[in-house]
């Protein structure tokens, strides 16, 4: 039940975040990285954007189950939000009010919890992979998550057109 109201808050906060879209054309300088914990465990795409990108990424991952939930903050939960699709975590609030220059929503499964949190944050220029929802991102790349390199790789060269690197 809580997931019908907070797909309702999701749905009316996607349409009002469409309408008042401005694509940000600065520089990209910092990048914070939206995932799922079980793409989180085979691949560390933080390690990968940092090589690539040459910065210090902040990444949080979505854990289904929180029965073996780590004793970090870098991992959110459907009980982060509550039934209004508010944030009330507060170290997940944090993450998603920093400003950062590019967030990365690596997953490519239909989440509403991950596209919540990816629709609340504040960054300037949102990226993602194709095929989850495409109002989030401002630009989408057609990949599989178990092709990080090439994914990250794509997503250089079209920021390079953009001239944001």
């Amino acid at each position: 039940m809580k997931k019908s109201f907070v797909n309702r808050r999701f749905q009316k906060l996607l349409l009002e975040k469409e309408s008042n879209r401005i694509v940000d054309s600065s520089k990209i300088k910092t990048i914070g990285i939206i995932s799922l914990d079980e793409i989180s465990r085979w691949i560390d795409i933080k390690k990968e954007v940092d090589s690539i990108y040459n910065t210090d990424a902040k990444i949080f991952s979505f854990l289904s189950s929180t029965k073996n939930k780590p004793e970090n903050t870098l991992h959110f939960s459907e009980k982060s939000f509550c039934w209004k699709g508010q944030v009330k975590e507060a170290s997940l609030q944090t993450f998603l009010e920093e400003p950062f220059d590019l967030l990365i929503g690596y997953f490519n499964k239909k989440n509403l919890y991950t596209e919540l949190a990816v629709l609340h944050s504040n960054a300037k220029f949102k990226a993602g992979i194709s095929k989850v929802n495409q109002q989030l991102y401002d630009i989408e790349i057609n990949e599989y998550p178990k092709n990080t390199v090439r994914f990250l790789t794509e997503l250089k060269r079209y920021l390079e057109i953009l001239n944001k690197i």
